[in-house]
């Protein structure tokens, strides 16, 4: 797991993105109604991660440290624009988990907040299948509502746990996300 700090790096992401919405939509699938999505990961200023498996980005993400989600009390960190390589395997999925949970508690933070688009339902397929994979994984399901991206979206958390030995799996050189700005949450 590491900041995408290149050009080149930052345009596989925009391109594994692309690649994951077109995916989505051929299956019918939920897609965000934004279209500017990849874009947000070529910019060098929202500091996206990605996760590498001998050299290829399997996953990317825009991890932000307290953000202002409208939902949710306590201090977090958010996983943002979660992408994964399309037809890879939930072990993916798992390891950011279990990297995410990690890294929240050495960042301070007692939990990780994501969020999954959801259309319908949350007991309507094809999000039900979804859920129930992300809660064998330990993320727990806070409700749906509007997201981050104006999307009906399930609203995810998981706490924060260390995890001693996962630097055996998971090699981290992800920067520290920073706190929202008073903008960013709303206040002044």
């Amino acid at each position: 797991m590491r900041t995408l700090h290149t050009d080149a790096e930052r345009e596989e992401a925009a391109a594994l993105v692309q690649d994951r919405q077109r995916w989505l939509a051929l299956r019918g699938l939920p897609v965000s109604a934004r279209a500017d999505i990849p874009a947000l990961f070529r910019d060098p200023r929202t500091r996206p991660a990605g996760l590498f498996e001998d050299g290829k980005l399997l996953a990317c993400m825009i991890p932000k440290r307290e953000p202002n989600l409208g939902w949710g009390k306590s201090p977090c960190l958010f996983l943002g624009g979660v992408h994964t390589l399309p037809d890879q395997p939930d072990d993916v999925t798992r390891l950011i988990t279990l990297w995410a949970s990690d890294f929240a508690a050495r960042l301070g933070l007692p939990l990780v907040r994501a969020e999954a688009l959801a259309s319908h339902t949350l007991d309507a397929e094809p999000i039900a299948a979804l859920l129930r994979r992300l809660t064998n994984m330990g993320w727990e399901v806070q409700g749906s509502g509007p997201g981050q991206e104006g999307d009906r979206v399930a609203r995810l958390e998981i706490p924060a746990e260390r995890r001693s030995g996962l630097s055996a799996l998971i090699g981290c050189r992800v920067h520290e996300p920073q706190a929202a700005t008073p903008e960013e949450r709303g206040s002044t």
